[in-house]
């Protein structure tokens, strides 16, 4: 009878036991990811052996899948390039641009390399490291029914992707109605199925799309305030954060975004853009 009473104690005190050391270290599992921990440190990236990296999938020539299946563009060889420097390999997550920061947050990816610009407002929800590239919103329209200044856009319809710097635009800036696509391929789309009178989005990638579909123009290149694009990670993950900041110095000074400029872009673009119009000194 004792032998059974010491055989059921030990049972209970096993059980309570492998509880407290579940709910222990998912405990601790659950603060690392809330923290943008040790999940996305480098020790743990190069410990895992894969970079996260969150990209387009639909926007050439910065981040799209071609024919053949095989990711390319601009941001492409820097994530690759970067993962070769942390001596791990590349993996990929593709995004839209209202999800790149909760691909971040949910630990779906370490980095973001998404055509990501810098503004005030994403600064409260992600981490940003130096920026790699400048660009400013641009406005396309039908080369015959053109839009070359902003007063022509003043109650007109405006398509824009959502979670850009364009929607942010417009939408402080008022006096026109915006029609609000999820993905790059939706907005595109639309322009050319004529349910709004112009497009806006980075000025950059409109030259390349516009190359392209040469019965639309560019018709204002630059509205609103230069910005910056940039690589993100999660908030509070200063591991990743400083060592990016010492990748994008170490690349800009060996000319690597120059190179990128001319194997990746320059394809893509009309005579009009240089490569000092995009590439940050």
């Amino acid at each position: 009878m004792k032998k059974n009473k010491l055989k059921r104690r030990i049972a209970i005190w096993s059980v309570v036991i492998v509880v407290l050391l579940v709910t222990f270290f998912g405990f601790r599992s659950s603060l690392n990811d809330s923290t943008g921990g040790s999940d996305s440190s480098v020790v743990a990236i190069k410990k895992r052996g894969v970079l996260r990296v969150a990209v387009f999938g639909d926007l050439p020539p910065y981040g799209w899948v071609d024919e053949h299946g095989n990711r390319r563009g601009y941001d492409l060889r820097l994530a690759r390039r970067m993962a070769k420097d942390l001596g791990v390999k590349a993996k990929f997550t593709q995004v839209n641009a209202n999800n790149r920061v909760d691909t971040l947050n949910s630990d779906k990816a370490d980095i973001v390399l998404a055509n990501f610009t810098v503004t005030p407002e994403r600064k409260q929800v992600a981490d940003f490291a130096r920026p790699y590239m400048k660009v400013s919103v641009g406005v396309i329209s039908p080369k015959n029914a053109p839009i070359t200044n902003e007063h022509q856009l003043k109650n007109k319809t405006v398509i824009v992707n959502k979670g850009t710097t364009a929607e942010n635009y417009f939408t402080e800036k008022g006096g026109v109605h915006l029609l609000k696509f999820d993905s790059k391929t939706q907005q595109f789309n639309a322009i050319k199925n004529k349910r709004a009178a112009a497009l806006a989005d980075d000025n950059s990638y409109l030259y390349a799309w516009v190359k392209r579909n040469p019965s639309y123009t560019v018709g204002i290149k630059n509205i609103g305030p230069n910005q910056y694009i940039a690589p993100a990670v999660k908030k509070g993950n200063k591991s990743l954060l400083d060592w990016t900041n010492q990748e994008i110095t170490k690349l800009t000074n060996q000319g690597f975004f120059v190179t990128d400029y001319n194997k990746e872009l320059k394809p893509y673009f009309g005579k009009e853009v240089k490569p000092s119009d995009i590439v940050l000194n």
